[in-house]
């Protein structure tokens, strides 16, 4: 293929789970070439964490599609030179393997970059690359969502225990901005003709996310936890449920101008002569008694009907979605959020950009283990002869 933005570049995908792997699949939405690193036998630790079955394994779909798999025992001398010799003709080369073991398997910058010096060598840790804590392992759940604040955060008040995060919740944002540094190191390459090492972490990407409140800590100002939702010091940013069960979040930030339109809308006509909420300060000091108004005339519809009020009087506000709604959105798949994969109507989730003029590639299926291990080899330059006896020492599957 070469009408795509990324077609003719070669990413190596040498890391595991979700973060690293990912940044790698959005190079791969536009056209990139990724060969995906395995060890022999089970593969990548992150198959199999959802359904079994190649085409099943919808977490393995989403991270690992378009690529092609090439399996190798690095542990051996034979297999780092098979990945020394992709490395020579490679553009990236992504991997999440922990300092120590890039170092005791010969994978670190000092032993690639100069195999190729236009080389992208992207490393993603869970906590940096400096300090103490540089070898330390971690997972999105525990660098990017416990360590910074976000999981104390969102908590639904200082009672309740901090709130898990979803699978993938802190990783797939992380891939992103690891991607990001790979295009800039792109960039620079196109400016100078010399390669180099990005890095990000989970830590740093936790950190960005948790910006907001982390800065306001940062100039000495306190960040309590936040009330009860009864208790929302703004009763027109807060959430509400409909008759039916569901939910929805109001972010009404131009009261003076959209608030009468929505309380006439509502059927609440009579507070807007109501003197405790006639300004935005006593709306503020009485906010309490707002929300326990909305509440009750929120109650009275269901969601689908204060869908089209809402949006008759141009309120912005977001409806609470479930798991089991996102497949009929039809708002993602108009934006291509979610698309299908080449061989059948199943959707995968799409990387969140696009370039105007640059068509993405139609996702295909992610790779059974070793699936591509002899079409690599041969195109980096193996005879019929090396793939076997590479095959027979065990460092090939």
């Amino acid at each position: 293929m070469s009408d795509h933005l990324f077609s003719g570049l070669k990413v190596i995908d040498c890391a595991s789970w979700i973060a690293g792997p990912a940044a790698a699949t959005i190079m791969s939405d536009f056209g990139a070439d990724v060969i995906k690193i395995e060890p022999p036998g089970v593969g990548d630790p992150w198959r199999g964490r959802s359904a079994s079955g190649a085409n099943n394994d919808y977490y393995w779909q989403l991270t690992s599609r378009n690529k092609r798999s090439l399996a190798i025992d690095l542990k051996h001398k034979a297999g780092r030179d098979v990945l020394y010799r992709l490395v020579a003709r490679a553009d990236v080369f992504v991997t999440n393997f922990p300092l120590p073991v890039r170092d005791r398997l010969k994978l670190a910058p000092d032993h690639l970059l100069p195999l190729n010096p236009r080389l992208i060598y992207a490393s993603f840790t869970a906590y940096g690359e400096a300090g103490e804590e540089a070898a330390k392992t971690g997972f999105d759940s525990t660098a990017y969502w416990a360590r910074t604040g976000l999981m104390d955060a969102v908590r639904a008040d200082v009672d309740t225990p901090p709130a898990r995060s979803a699978p993938g919740m802190g990783d797939h944002p992380s891939a992103t901005g690891l991607y990001a540094a790979i295009v800039t190191a792109l960039y620079r390459r196109e400016k100078t003709g010399c390669g180099g090492v990005v890095r990000s972490s989970l830590l740093q990407n936790g950190t960005w996310a948790n910006g907001c409140f982390i800065q306001t800590r940062l100039f000495g100002e306190p960040v309590p936890h936040r009330p009860t939702r009864e208790q929302a010091p703004n009763a027109l940013a807060n959430h509400y449920r409909c008759r039916d069960g569901r939910w929805f979040i109001m972010a009404l930030f131009n009261e003076d101008r959209q608030l009468k339109p929505l309380l006439n809308a509502i059927g609440l006509e009579d507070l807007t002569h109501d003197k405790r909420f006639a300004t935005k300060e006593a709306r503020k000091q009485h906010a309490a008694a707002l929300v326990a108004e909305l509440d009750v005339v929120f109650a009275t519809r269901d969601m689908a009907e204060w869908r089209k009020i809402l949006d008759g009087v141009g309120v912005t506000f977001g409806v609470v979605a479930r798991i089991d709604d996102t497949a009929d959105d039809a708002q993602m798949q108009a934006v291509g959020a979610l698309v299908p994969f080449d061989d059948s109507p199943t959707l995968t989730v799409s990387s969140p950009f696009h370039i105007d003029g640059e068509a993405k590639v139609v996702p295909r299926r992610a790779p059974e283990v070793g699936q591509h291990s002899e079409a690599v080899l041969r195109e980096a330059g193996y005879s019929a002869d090396e793939i076997g006896r590479l095959r027979s020492q065990g460092v090939l599957a």
